[in-house]
């Protein structure tokens, strides 16, 4: 009893349940690209229109994208539920911020392969990671109009500690 009791408290935080959405969100992105790099697609580079891509720059947009879809429906409907916005409002703003991220780890990922030599799903995993806590504040703050300093009052009054 006690220890159910302990692990609703524990999925009571916020970050907690962010950090399992965020989970759920990473194992469809590393996995989809560890499937799009190692088996779906099998050429080194593709033309794209006039731009040459490597594998796994391909295989990062397409896992990056269902990641995002997961974990936008897995953080409105889990993490940030008091949000009141709109949406529509709240996917174009966790997609803009999303984007930014996409470049993000584009960029640690490229680091990570080509000065350090890392095996590319290893890379995603460490790109991934890095950009964990500022992903929670920034969509907490922006993509669903929460504010980031009254929050834990508010659920410190409301469960009545």
């Amino acid at each position: 009893m006690a220890n159910k009791k302990q692990l609703h408290k524990l999925l009571d935080k916020q970050i907690i349940r962010f950090l399992l959405s965020a989970g759920v969100g990473f194992l469809v992105d590393v996995s989809a690209y560890y499937l799009f790099y190692h088996n779906l697609l099998a050429r080194h580079t593709y033309q794209i229109f006039s731009f040459t891509v490597r594998n796994s720059t391909a295989s990062l947009a397409i896992s990056f994208s269902l990641g995002v879809v997961v974990n936008f429906l897995m953080t409105r409907y889990v993490v940030f539920t008091e949000s009141t916005s709109s949406l529509l409002k709240q996917f174009m703003r966790f997609a803009s911020v999303a984007f930014v991220g996409f470049f993000a780890n584009l960029a640690i990922i490229k680091i990570l392969i080509q000065e350090f030599s890392i095996y590319p799903p290893v890379a995603r995993i460490g790109a991934i990671l890095s950009l964990f806590f500022a992903s929670y504040f920034i969509h907490k703050a922006f993509s669903f109009s929460l504010s980031l300093r009254n929050h834990g009052a508010q659920h410190h009054n409301e469960s009545g500690n």
